[in-house]
């Protein structure tokens, strides 16, 4: 089992006559068994919250439970939890072997030569045999990153902790550990607590995410739903690369009025007239000929080729958007081009504390709570 409940969990520090407060009454379920990301900008808390649950920083408000037993004031070798820094954190000393089991000869009463079986064992579902015998300083990041993982695996926790483990790592052995990470999960089926603040490892990793600002819970649901689905503005900005466009609109009968089109719905809105901000990721948005209902004018400022896609930047009104075409558009700075918002792919934001109010349409079946992408 690997259930943890956190409940009005709240940590503050003093700093310089300062009060931070790094984790404000954040109330979150991890399931057993599952894989869960914590994801926000840096500075929001993540780290903070994982270092909490590890019983490595001291709660100032709240409960810690592991599977309804309170941890909240336990020391960290009596909660079961392994970690896996983001420095790896393995002693330059000792061997690849001794590092693998010096928790186990910390905290158990195993043997040395049951220690070592242990170590040998990980170390060779792990293709890392040959590195028993290297210190870290004689190893590349991608292995020492393996090895700190074998550190955590050889102890059989019941939750793998881990703050940042692939930010050392180049983006192709990122790519690879990704995977490499997910497999083992699967393969153990251990409540795993991922902190990152890359949004592509949230995305393909987590069975669901915590999204984090200021200290604060702004959203919890699987990859899909909270891409779809943003609860706020906030989730709807730093979820998805491009970022999502945002065009301050007024709400009139059913068209949204900007400075620089008016977006007629198909059917009148349900929240009141005044002004509101809608929300439009680049990827949906359509190249559209001029005389289409909706249309929006729209002049090319830069081209951005990818290869199978290009991020087209224009401008409408007096402000740049983001869109993203299929392909290598021949366009021109200074071009004229007709974009279209469809509207099951719009979201609408309320201008004063940014709720969603309207978000883009999306298969039910797709957001399950197995969903990944």
């Amino acid at each position: 089992m690997g259930r943890i409940e956190i409940e009005s969990l709240t940590k503050r520090f003093d700093s310089g006559g300062d009060r931070i407060i790094a984790v404000n009454d954040l109330n979150l379920t991890v399931r057993d068994g599952e894989f869960l990301v914590l994801v926000g900008p840096s500075g929001c808390g993540k780290s903070t919250t994982l270092r909490l649950i590890a019983g490595l920083e001291r709660v100032t408000e709240g409960t810690i439970r592991l599977d309804r037993t309170d941890v909240t004031d336990q020391k960290p070798k009596n909660r079961n939890m392994a970690m896996v820094f983001q420095n790896y954190a393995l002693y330059p000393h000792m061997t690849a072997r001794e590092n693998m089991g010096f928790g186990l000869k910390m905290t158990t009463d195993m043997s040395n030569e049951e220690i070592n079986e242990r170590v040998e064992e990980v170390a060779a579902m792990m293709g890392i045999e040959n590195l028993l015998g290297s210190k870290p300083g004689e190893m590349s990041g991608g292995q020492q990153q393996r090895v700190a993982l074998g550190r955590a695996i050889v102890r059989d926790p019941e939750v793998f902790l881990m703050d940042e483990p692939l930010s050392n790592l180049d983006a192709k052995l990122r790519s690879e550990m990704r995977t490499e990470l997910q497999n083992l999960q699967q393969d153990f089926d251990v409540t795993t607590i991922y902190v990152t603040h890359d949004q592509t490892e949230a995305m393909t990793m987590g069975d669901r995410i915590a999204i984090l600002n200021d200290g604060q819970l702004q959203q919890v649901g699987t990859p899909l739903e909270c891409y779809h689905e943003p609860a706020n503005r906030f989730v709807a900005s730093f979820i998805g690369s491009p970022s999502m466009n945002f065009l301050d609109v007024r709400l009139s009968g059913d068209i949204f009025e900007h400075e620089a089109f008016k977006y007629r719905l198909s059917s009148p809105f349900d929240d009141d007239e005044g002004d509101y901000v809608l929300g439009i990721r680049p990827e949906d948005i359509e190249v559209a000929d001029g005389d289409e209902e909706n249309a929006i004018e729209a002049t090319v400022n830069v081209v951005e080729p990818l290869g199978d896609l290009s991020h087209v930047y224009v401008e409408i009104g007096n402000e740049q958007y983001t869109a993203s075409i299929a392909g290598t558009p021949q366009y021109e700075p200074g071009d004229t081009i007709w974009v279209l918002f469809p509207e099951d792919q719009i979201h609408v934001f309320d201008t004063d504390d940014g709720r969603a109010v309207r978000s883009s349409t999306i298969d039910s079946e797709s957001t399950s709570a197995d969903a990944r992408i």
